[in-house]
């Protein structure tokens, strides 16, 4: 097993809007998601989230303790989020198992010393997808499924952006410190995601976008309202997104997407909404 981690610094919105392509892409998107028994994960300095991926094919793999946490063992302050988005498989948790199937979702509490991810099977292996923040206090490990999140649809066909939101990982699902966790899935015919387009002063967000058909893409767009700009994303890639930018995006195709969340507050109903009309 083997593990990588990289750190993003914090971009203020000048430097972000005289940025060329490469530089976008450079700072804010995550081009490699998952890897055979190892681990990658992507530490922002936006909140000091955490985002990454673990796809477990031969053997059990653990989670690092990467030098730049200072910390005596990943969790001992922070807490994590998981959501599988592949086969079937196997979080331990300090001893304790949790099997989770496709979509479904694991919370781990802070101080929680040991964690391990496995696959049931290696032809058709599991993908953890994971999210991270830093924790005060100290929240009990559970396991939530799709049935057991709150759940909404909104939208349209007419406006191409027909869909479902499960609510996973939410203040009114379970108890977190600050990290907040759901999924999006599109509809046939509908591409658009989280428009009107927002932003949140008082959190950050990370999008993990999957379940990209083959030769299609999504076009991600951040930036200021008034001020955006594009990234082009493909299968199982992830984009970080600053407080203080939109994040919505258009497909070729629908999809779904992962949203992760780490601020100060945890009422996902906070948001200041950019008309359609006045998005430059």
């Amino acid at each position: 097993m083997s593990g990588n981690i990289e750190s993003r610094n914090a971009c203020s919105p000048a430097e972000v809007s005289r940025m060329n392509t490469s530089e976008l892409r450079d700072n804010f998107l995550v081009e490699k998601i998952f890897k055979e028994d190892t681990v990658q994960l992507t530490l922002s300095f936006y909140d000091r989230f955490i985002t990454g991926g673990i796809m477990p094919v031969n053997e059990a793999v653990e989670l690092p303790n990467p030098g730049n946490l200072k910390a005596d063992y990943f969790l001992e302050r922070r807490e994590l989020g998981i959501i599988n988005v592949g086969g079937k498989g196997t979080v331990e948790a300090d001893g304790e198992s949790y099997t989770l199937d496709l979509k479904e979702a694991l919370y781990i509490g802070k101080e929680t010393r040991k964690v391990t991810f496995s696959s049931s099977d290696k032809s058709n292996p599991a993908k953890f997808y994971v999210n991270s923040a830093p924790a005060h206090q100290k929240y009990p490990t559970k396991k939530v499924t799709k049935k057991e999140a709150e759940t909404v649809t909104l939208g349209s066909l007419e406006n191409s952006n027909q869909r479902t939101i499960s609510k996973l990982l939410v203040a009114s699902v379970i108890g977190t410190c600050q990290l907040q966790m759901g999924m999006t899935e599109l509809k046939t015919g509908s591409v658009w995601n989280t428009m009107p387009a927002h932003t949140h002063d008082r959190r950050m967000e990370v999008y993990f976008y999957f379940e990209i058909p083959e030769g299609q893409s999504v076009c991600h767009f951040m930036g200021q309202p008034q001020e955006s700009r594009h990234i082009w994303m493909q299968n199982e890639q992830a984009v970080i997104s600053p407080q203080w930018s939109i994040h919505a995006g258009a497909g070729t195709s629908n999809y779904t997407f992962i949203w992760g969340m780490a601020g100060e507050n945890l009422d996902y109903g906070d948001m200041d909404v950019c008309p359609v009309k006045d998005l430059k």
